[in-house]
């Protein structure tokens, strides 16, 4: 593995241990505001994070055409994929690093998927902020790479659990972005903001109704939407507006006012904004008054 870091300690001995075609490393370090990182590994890697990064570290896989993205706690790295990181606070962590020999990995899946369905699952990097189960999982290997208590086919079987569990297997849709939110979580999003009514909600509040860092909640939720959570937001209570200018018992002014707009003219800018007509507009081409 070909790696180059700038402003990232060593806090602890490393913790390794070597297994059939995979390779374990614990690491804890910190790193300084403004560190960076780079890497290149021939086989495929997963990354775990005992802390929650997102808010502290980016990353890209393309140095030259994509914008950095927030770390997530998990992160599966195919063969032969760059990785560049960027640290924007002084923090400590904890990692799991996992070195997966290519063929081994190849053999575990392959009776499951078909060798160029597993071929491809392989090429695509993987992300994840939530990790249930897996999370059990990781801190029980970690514990046996540390204090080895069982055969080695024990910590192998784990490993192989963390990627079936992690990896996008699901081979009838190929194009599953595990950075993004889930459709339960969206629900649970909708029902909170129908719950506060009228009341205004912050991305930070969004956030935290889902368990979720600030940062990694706007990249995930724009990566399902294709709006950040203030577009969406600005979009929900236009829509709302929309339902009361069909009631026809309130002015707009009324309007403005019940879902918390400065003004009538705070409402007409932001609902021309996503409509493309004043309220006044729209209502008379559906109403006909």
């Amino acid at each position: 593995m070909i790696w180059r870091t700038e402003g990232i300690q060593v806090t602890a001995p490393v913790k390794w241990r070597q297994y059939d075609g995979i390779m374990g490393a614990f690491w804890e370090a910190e790193s300084e505001r403004g560190a960076s990182g780079y890497y290149l590994a021939e086989d495929p890697r997963l990354i775990v994070f005992f802390e929650d990064v997102s808010a502290r570290i980016t990353h890209k896989y393309d140095f030259e055409k994509r914008p950095d993205t927030p770390m997530a706690r998990a992160t599966y790295v195919p063969a032969g994929m760059p990785m560049w990181t960027s640290s924007h606070q002084s923090h400590k962590f904890r990692h799991l690093n996992l070195h997966l020999h290519m063929d081994r990995l190849l053999k575990f899946i392959t009776p499951a998927l078909g060798r160029s369905a597993a071929q491809a699952v392989l090429k695509k990097p993987v992300e994840a902020q939530e990790l249930g189960a897996i999370d059990t999982l990781v801190r029980m290997l970690v514990d046996e790479i540390d204090h080895p208590a069982k055969h080695p086919l024990f910590a192998e079987n784990l490993v192989g659990s963390i990627l079936t569990g992690f990896l996008d297997l699901d081979v009838e849709a190929p194009a599953r972005d595990r950075g993004r939110l889930t459709q339960g979580q969206m629900k649970k999003l909708v029902a909170v903001v129908g719950q506060r009514g009228n009341a205004r909600i912050s991305v930070a509040e969004m956030a935290e109704v889902l368990g979720l860092s600030e940062s990694w909640f706007g990249s995930a939720f724009k990566q399902t939407t294709g709006k950040t959570p203030a577009h969406w937001l600005i979009e929900h209570r236009i829509n709302q507006a929309k339902e009361l200018l069909l009631e026809g018992r309130l002015s707009i002014a009324d309007i403005a006012a019940r879902l918390s707009f400065t003004d009538q003219a705070h409402l007409t800018r932001a609902f021309r904004k996503i409509d493309g007509n004043t309220p006044a507009q729209w209502r008379k081409a559906h109403t006909g008054e």
